[in-house]
């Protein structure tokens, strides 16, 4: 099965209290699931990595062999493609963490930026784990 994945985060200071959100169709845009998580204190940059660990690791879970992943961190899309090298330690530890998963699995994955604009459905998803708060 082929998926699709768009991952998005909010945080209301940096560091703060990070929500992420994880939007999974299938390759014709049939909705699989939403989830939103609670990651307690982390950066930006961190729930970000999260959201997408979490994204992949849920993508294996329900047996895709093949991930189109689009973010709106053009950061976390170069480093997640080796464009960009990673400076901070805990961003290298989940990225390490990343690439295991899909190395372990066998997974063929793609790493996409897209605007924030085009990241709608997640980004709804952080306003109404938001408004649940």
């Amino acid at each position: 099965m082929k998926v699709k994945i768009f991952t998005d985060w909010w945080s209301r200071w940096n560091p703060g209290n990070a929500w992420i959100w994880v939007y999974i169709t299938d390759e014709h845009w049939n909705e699989i699931e939403k989830r939103y998580k609670n990651l307690w204190i982390k950066t930006n940059n961190e729930a970000e990595y999260t959201a997408v660990h979490l994204a992949v690791n849920r993508a294996i879970e329900i047996w895709a062999k093949e991930i189109s992943l689009f973010a709106d961190s053009k950061l976390v899309v170069s480093q997640l493609n080796w464009e960009w090298k990673i400076k901070e330690e805990r961003l290298k530890e989940i990225k390490k963490s990343i690439d295991e998963l899909i190395i372990n699995s066998s997974i063929k994955i793609s790493f996409t930026w897209i605007p924030r604009e085009q990241n709608k459905e997640a980004d709804r998803l952080s306003n109404v784990a938001m408004d649940n708060i």
